[in-house]
């Protein structure tokens, strides 16, 4: 058989197939339709897209300081970059600190224990979230003591936060930004969350509300650290982890 003579018979045969079987094609060709992968609609730059979300929790109890400036920028970058950003403030009202209960690991639940504080409202917020910034302001050298509080609770308690990018944020009149900012992202270094880096560290400076907006630098380092947190949730998939051991505590006093 040549290979016109081929042609024509296959093409005969098909067309047979079809004419005598539709329902069986149709079955084939819906078949082979499911195992095709939609591509999502894409976005431009600029346009707010829903696939991922960046939660920004401002630790300041001044809702519109100079925590509150340096959130912003870091969020209109996300923005520009199409990740959808919310600016969650930690309030001014009392935040309890965790009394190592143990009644979150009990229950399972993924919640304090404690319900009447911003806790498990951030924690729900966390959960539906892709990516997490936590600024703070600078007090005596250290983070502002609510937002450490509500962080190791967070943690503790068992929000939804593993490979998810992270980063920190410092803000101070004058000192101890570098010691906050190592404080700040060292929690989130212990959960598998990848730090978003930086030119520099993510720290800026001001005094009274706003001011901090005339740091230059700061500013650039904010929108430097929000770029590459774009990058690290575009390009990561949280699906495909590495395969992580059991943790194995040490003691060193038996």
């Amino acid at each position: 058989m040549n290979r016109r003579d081929f042609i024509k018979r296959a093409g005969t045969a098909t067309m047979a197939a079809a004419i005598m079987n539709p329902t069986e094609l149709l079955a084939k060709t819906e078949g082979n339709m499911n195992d095709i992968e939609i591509q999502p609609e894409t976005k431009n730059v600029g346009e707010v897209s829903s696939a991922k979300k960046v939660l920004l929790i401002n630790g300041s109890p001044r809702r519109n300081g100079n925590t509150a400036t340096a959130l912003q920028e870091v969020a209109k970058a996300l923005n520009a970059q199409g990740i959808e950003t919310e600016i969650a403030w930690i309030g001014n009202k009392p935040v309890r600190g965790c009394i190592a209960c143990g009644s979150c690991k009990r229950k399972g639940d993924g919640k304090c224990v404690f319900d009447d504080d911003i806790c498990n409202p951030m924690i729900e917020k966390m959960n539906k979230a892709d990516g997490l910034v936590v600024g703070a302001p600078v007090y005596y050298g250290v983070p502002a003591g609510q937002i450490l509080s509500l962080i190791q609770r967070m943690l503790f308690a068992g929000a939804q936060v593993q490979n998810k990018p992270v980063a920190a944020v410092s803000i101070c009149r004058r000192g101890g930004a570098s010691a906050a900012f190592q404080t700040l992202t060292m929690p989130f270094q212990m959960m598998n969350m990848p730090v978003a880096t930086s030119q520099y560290w993510n720290i800026a400076y001001g005094m009274n509300p706003g001011e901090v907006a005339k740091d230059a630098e700061g500013m650039q380092t904010m929108r430097t650290m929000a770029n590459n947190m774009a990058w690290m949730l575009k390009s990561l998939k949280r699906e495909e982890c590495p395969a992580r051991e059991r943790p194995q505590g040490t003691n060193f006093i038996r």
